[in-house]
């Protein structure tokens, strides 16, 4: 009776402290990043760099977006825009850093670090455009430098997909075609140009056919149709010294033609060329082969539509994280102070039940020796594994720890196939109705990695997300793999992730923080990718009413 009492103390204390989650967003800010004459360790080429946007939580720095990789550039201009929350009762600080990807690998784990910039958001969004030199390894500063431009989002969330084409345009080089890639940049008020979207390049090609992209309405054009756009074509070079092919000038109301399955096309224009040539046309044509405008519906669109989360947690139950009756087993239920495990699960638990109307939450563990399976009921009854919302789940993993014994290899894979399978039937239904999310808590390293990449890859195409949180201090370097942050995640045979549904968190980054900090760095990415999913898909929110009417006559 007495752990009970403790148990729901501590429960309380933290559901008290992830109240803190209350204070309303003041808007969404885009932050956009160029930077000017990095030097590199290696003399003898440019580098490729990269920008990485970090987070400030409880002094630890967390990775919130980073940028494309541009080849050959000792002063690049990011296409990629930050979209970050403004909190104004907050100190936000934020960490800007560039690195040096290598041609042949896009994680940061081999990259040599250019520098970094550290301030707060408030700093940014006071001053519009902040400009600070790039701090290397001991502070030190050089001559490069970082400018962010901070612009609020407007109230349009709409995006627009385009696709652009050019035919005859001017060749460039001497033993082979031009490289063509174009860059789109929006025209300010104030006469400036942000840039907007910068294409793959097409080698050797005249005629080249660039890849669809999406783009919001707020990036492309502030909202307003009539904004100018320039869009400028190039002959792409290694050594970064691209070509200029020629350019033209254009508005989204002048592409909203090519809505109607017409192409729109624009004659691209050299300046130079056309003072110098007397018979000068223009350096070929630019055509819209693609305009559609895709209404973007918000994470709270499909929640206040209905949308259920269903939340499984999988717990861990290897001999590796020692006997639960000794005092150093990290499944140790002590009788004051919560184990690692029930923190995670209260933390990130608390949070999801909240988006549950049934507010039942499913529980698997993986292994025992009870039942030799890699996934059984926490429970203990596999007919109905669900428990009565987050404090069901706690008292369950309390109850099953004297009855079972631990054993056996970190198999996650049949866990992730399981969610899976009913995120399958749930895809079949083409309505937003259930999302899935699986919270593992995992002490160490998995032993089934090709088959787990196997279902991640497969999962990524479902509506489902997949959280790991690493308890204890264990090697946790094949999660981060898994967390795609550091690079595409791939099956086995090559395939790539559809969309990023991994997020990792090691637990020993939170020991001393709340548990708030906790849910809301394991709990960030889920918003994004549930509205990923949907919109993806072309799945609308279901209306509020259709959802009451169809809940009334469910049986």
């Amino acid at each position: 009776m007495q752990l009970e009492h403790k148990m729901s103390n501590i429960y309380e204390s933290a559901a008290t402290t992830l109240g803190l989650f209350n204070s309303p967003c003041l808007t969404k800010v885009e932050l956009r990043v160029a930077c000017k004459g990095i030097s590199d360790r290696d003399a003898l080429s440019k580098p490729d760099p990269c920008g990485v946007l970090k987070m400030q939580s409880h002094g630890q720095w967390f990775e919130v977006d980073r940028t494309e990789v541009i080849r050959s550039s000792i002063s690049p201009v990011f296409s990629k825009v930050f979209t970050v929350d403004y909190y104004f009762e907050e100190v936000q600080r934020l960490r800007f850093e560039l690195h040096d990807i290598s041609s042949n690998h896009n994680g940061l784990k081999e990259a040599d670090f250019l520098g970094a910039m550290e301030c707060t958001l408030g700093q940014i969004v006071s001053q519009r455009k902040l400009s600070k030199a790039l701090l290397k390894q001991g502070n030190t500063a050089g001559k490069s430098s970082i400018t962010v431009t901070a612009e609020e989002l407007s109230g349009n969330d709409d995006y627009v997909e385009l696709a652009f084409s050019a035919k005859k345009l001017d060749d460039k080089d001497f033993f082979s075609k031009s490289d063509p890639f174009l860059e789109i940049f929006r025209v300010n008020d104030d006469g400036t140009a942000s840039l907007v979207h910068r294409t793959e390049t097409i080698m050797n090609n005249l005629s080249p056919v660039w890849k669809s992209f999406k783009v919001s309405l707020n990036t492309l054009c502030s909202g307003d149709h009539e904004r100018e756009l320039k869009c400028t074509v190039w002959d792409w070079d290694s050594n970064g010294k691209h070509d200029f092919i020629g350019e033209f000038q254009t508005t989204f109301k002048e592409m909203k033609a090519a809505m109607d399955g017409k192409q729109i096309q624009w004659e691209c224009i050299n300046p130079k060329y056309q003072v110098k040539k007397k018979n000068y046309r223009n350096s070929g044509m630019v055509i819209l082969t693609m305009c559609k405008i895709i209404k973007m519906h918000s994470f709270l669109d499909y929640i206040m539509g209905g949308c259920q989360i269903q939340f499984t947690v999988a717990i861990d139950f290897t001999a590796s994280n020692g006997d639960p009756r000794n005092s150093c087993s990290l499944h140790y239920i002590h009788p004051y102070q919560p184990n690692e495990y029930l923190k995670a699960l209260i933390a990130v638990g608390e949070i999801c039940q909240d988006y549950d109307s049934f507010c039942h939450l499913s529980m698997s563990f993986f292994p025992s020796s009870i039942q030799v399976s890699h996934d059984f009921a926490v429970n203990f009854d596999e007919d109905n594994p669900e428990c009565a919302g987050i404090q069901g789940v706690v008292e369950a993993y309390q109850n099953c720890l004297p009855k079972i014994q631990l054993y056996g290899p970190t198999n996650i894979a049949p866990i992730i196939q399981k969610v899976a399978d009913s995120a399958s039937e749930e895809m079949h239904t083409k309505e937003a109705m259930e999302y899935f999310i699986l919270l593992i808590l995992t002490d160490g390293v998995i032993t089934d990695m090709a088959d787990t990449r196997e279902a991640i890859v497969h999962a990524s195409h479902l509506p489902m997300s997949v959280i790991i949180v690493g308890i204890g201090n264990a090697d946790f370097s094949d999660m981060q793999m898994l967390d795609g942050d550091d690079g595409i995640l791939r099956s086995p045979k090559g395939e790539p992730v559809l969309r990023d549904i991994v997020q990792f968190v090691p637990f020993h980054n939170f020991k001393h923080a709340s548990p708030a900090a906790l849910a809301k760095s394991v709990l960030a990415e889920v918003p994004n990718q549930v509205v990923d999913y949907y919109n993806g898909k072309g799945i609308k929110p279901k209306c509020l009413s259709d959802f009451e009417s169809s809940r009334a006559f469910s049986p």
